[in-house]
């Protein structure tokens, strides 16, 4: 795919799928229960400090909504509310605030539709962005239609192996209006701060998706090749393909490690032999891509080519549908399991927002 400055070339491709393609169609999100995220923090509160640790319910609204409402029931400042991902509108959320710990505040008082704290701990530090460990997921599809009698076995396939780490269709926005941006971003359009970094998204995780695509089609996604870096599971670190590592095919086996595919920038780590080819070979259908990325001053980075997803269950519904259950680490989204197991019509008509 060419990157080009013309909004008609900026068209998401079907991306390939890992476990030879959909086993049917289902629906999704037609209830608001039928999308029910946790955050998974991975530590607990500290019981002192200047914030509160506040575990607080979403119901239809957003994360920055939560947060306004939050600050103003708190007499606080918006910017001074912490939170470590931004969760779904359309969905029943449960996830980790941080408020200055103000003398008097009562959260059993908060009156807001779609918002409720349900604890309330004191903690040292504000949260950040992207501080969590994970998210818990329970979703429901309805309306199931195609080869159900091999579900199980896609499952287990998934459980055992993981799935392709892709960035779900949200990080493109809504009717792909990020991919927009990206037009004004390559032509040198200023943006505000919020839009410039949603383009700058979207144009690397179309890189990186694309890098993806083309090691599922030679089939090494979950193999390492010459020259990858190979990421902790779940961590940010990254270190370089040994093949004289004796362990290193039992810890890919146990989904410890992955190889890893770039987000395009400045670099940061030379890339070598077949991944540096084959990562180049991508970036030369992006040519305007580095440097604009070079010149908003973005440095490289890496993901993980694939996605564990843990503790994974299902249940049929007594009316016909399928509850799933699992976990993932921070920036995996639940559609890339979803899409390899059905072809989703999302009934509530929207891309499902970002989680992180």
């Amino acid at each position: 795919m060419i990157l080009e400055t013309s909004v008609d070339r900026l068209i998401l491709p079907e991306w390939p799928h890992w476990f030879g393609g959909p086993l049917g169609d289902a629906n999704y999100r037609e209830r608001l229960e039928d999308f029910e995220v946790e955050e998974v923090l991975g530590f607990s509160a500290d019981g002192e400090g200047p914030h509160e640790l506040l575990w607080v319910e979403k119901r239809g609204t957003n994360t920055a909504f939560a947060a306004q409402a939050l600050a103003k029931h708190a007499g606080a400042a918006e910017r001074d509310v912490g939170y470590a991902g931004l969760k779904d509108r359309h969905a029943l959320t449960r996830q980790y605030f941080t408020v200055p710990a103000l003398a008097g505040v009562d959260w059993d008082q908060l009156n807001v539709a779609g918002v409720r704290v349900l604890g309330a701990q004191r903690h040292r530090r504000k949260l950040r962005r992207g501080c969590h460990q994970g998210n818990r997921f329970r979703l429901v599809l309805r309306q199931l239609r195609g080869e159900l009698d091999t579900l199980d076995g896609r499952l287990a396939e998934i459980a055992e192996r993981g799935v392709p780490n892709y960035f779900g269709p949200q990080r493109f926005g809504r009717g792909g209006a990020n991919l927009r941006l990206v037009e004004g971003l390559i032509a040198g359009k200023r943006f505000p701060r919020s839009k410039r970094g949603y383009a700058i998204s979207a144009l690397r995780s179309l890189v990186f998706n694309d890098v993806l695509a083309e090691r599922i089609r030679q089939g090494n996604i979950d193999l390492p090749i010459a020259g990858d870096l190979l990421q902790l599971d779940a961590r940010g670190s990254w270190f370089r393909f040994d093949s004289d590592d004796l362990e290193l095919a039992s810890r890919l086996q146990r989904l410890e490690i992955h190889p890893t595919g770039p987000l395009p920038g400045r670099p940061r780590t030379e890339i070598e032999g077949a991944t540096a080819a084959l990562e180049a070979d991508v970036l030369a259908g992006y040519p305007l891509c580095l440097p604009t990325l070079d010149r908003l001053a973005v440095d490289a980075d890496r993901r993980s080519l694939r996605l564990a997803v843990r503790s994974l269950s299902s249940e049929r519904l007594p009316d016909g549908a399928l509850a799933l259950g699992f976990e993932l680490c921070a920036g995996g989204y639940a559609t890339s399991v979803l899409r390899e197991l059905f072809d989703l019509h999302d009934t509530h008509g929207q891309p499902e927002p970002e989680i992180d």
